[in-house]
């Protein structure tokens, strides 16, 4: 049985653990790994918002900047060359949020972001959640401007940066890395003040992981329950999917092994929700809404019986 909580967003709170909630990726960016330059435009990404509530999304999650592995992070490293500044992400972002507002009072709006300035722009903005991929850990004023908004909060773990992940060592231990990583990353937004039914966690698939690193966390999924918050997965499309189907493929055809491409990959995606959701993931993170719809659906009606 899945564990029950409810998540403060502030000016409401949401249940978890009654179904599992969809969290619909809308990408605002030109460089996404899956869907970059797609929803560039703020006309474009809203209608995309308005679709992806349309088929089912819980909430809408819009990200102003590509964390895809390569990319430099602004401020993190002094490397600001390849980086998105902050003005920059609030240009993207902002006007989204504002036309779904608009168009939409009740939706539940996230911003994907590691950077404390704009969390509180989308915040004020009357977005709900702040979905920090960092973990609090890229932007050192995150977790103090944390404790001081009204919004809901993710908290994903992740080793080093974007442009470091090819070169990281190798994980001898992925889940307890992750477990440990997740301890440490709710010990620093409780000392900062963020309170505990504000906190949602996620165990960062493809973040700082390695190809066959992944299948641990989604093998011992239900280990991170023992953390005590709400957890959040987030495998949609990742490249550990399309490697592995890729190379079952060419086994079984014998042709040469191809890695899928993003947009392929949706049925290998299913399959690895639906695997969290009864392991007991309280929020699934997609980009295809009403597949996953179905799936959690069936996931759901499984974990009620038992």
């Amino acid at each position: 049985m899945r564990p029950k909580f409810t998540w403060n967003l502030g000016r409401r709170s949401l249940a978890l653990g009654e179904r599992t909630l969809i969290m619909g990726v809308l990408n605002v960016t030109p460089d996404s790994f899956s869907d970059g330059g797609r929803f560039l435009t703020p006309e474009v990404a809203v209608v995309h918002a308005l679709r992806l509530l349309d088929e089912g999304a819980d909430i809408v999650d819009i990200g102003g900047e590509s964390t895809r592995p390569g990319s430099a992070i602004a401020g993190a490293t002094g490397r600001h060359r390849l980086a998105v500044s902050t003005q920059e992400e609030l240009g993207r972002i902002l006007p989204v949020i504002e036309a779904i507002r608009k168009a939409r009072p009740e939706a539940i709006l996230s911003v994907d972001t590691y950077k404390a300035e704009t969390a509180r722009a989308a915040v004020a903005a009357e977005a709900e959640i702040v979905n920090d991929v960092s973990g609090l850990t890229w932007d050192s004023a995150m977790a103090p401007a944390l404790a001081r908004l009204e919004c809901g909060v993710v908290l994903m773990h992740t080793r080093g940066q974007p442009e470091q992940w090819r070169d990281l060592p190798t994980l001898e231990e992925p889940v307890a890395t992750t477990l440990e990583g997740l301890s440490a990353a709710t010990h620093m937004a409780l000392t900062a003040g963020i309170d505990h039914d504000r906190i949602v966690l996620d165990p960062g698939f493809g973040f700082g992981k390695r190809f066959d690193e992944n299948y641990p966390l989604l093998a011992h999924f239900a280990r991170f329950a023992s953390l005590g918050y709400p957890l959040l997965s987030g495998p949609s499309r990742k490249s550990f999917i399309g490697r592995t189907v890729g190379l079952r493929i060419a086994d079984i055809t014998g042709c040469e092994a191809v890695d899928q491409a993003a947009a392929e990959r949706l049925h290998g995606t299913i399959a690895a929700i639906t695997a969290s959701v009864l392991s007991g993931a309280h929020i699934v993170r997609v980009h295809d809404v009403r597949p996953a719809l179905e799936a959690v659906a069936i996931g759901d009606a499984i974990l009620d019986h038992g």
